[in-house]
């Protein structure tokens, strides 16, 4: 993320953590639009962008197990 961008935003939450290998981030950008609010970084450089409803639908499928094949290899 550019200088700019990153002093704007406010963390959220590191997945991971255990090592030094730039784990995926969550952050709040309140300095954009709506629909772009939240961002998750990777560990490649990568990000994506979307809004807090996007977010809770997201994390209400995983909670109702939307991903559960996925992580046991289904």
């Amino acid at each position: 993320m550019n200088g700019d961008t990153e002093h704007s935003m406010k963390h959220i939450a590191t997945f991971c953590g255990q090592c030094n290998c730039g784990c995926p981030e969550l952050w709040i950008d309140p300095d954009a639009p709506e629909e772009r609010r939240v961002v998750i970084t990777d560990d490649f450089g990568q990000r994506i962008q979307m809004s807090l409803g996007q977010l809770s639908d997201l994390v209400d499928d995983v909670k109702n197990g939307v991903l559960d094949q996925v992580l046991v290899g289904g």
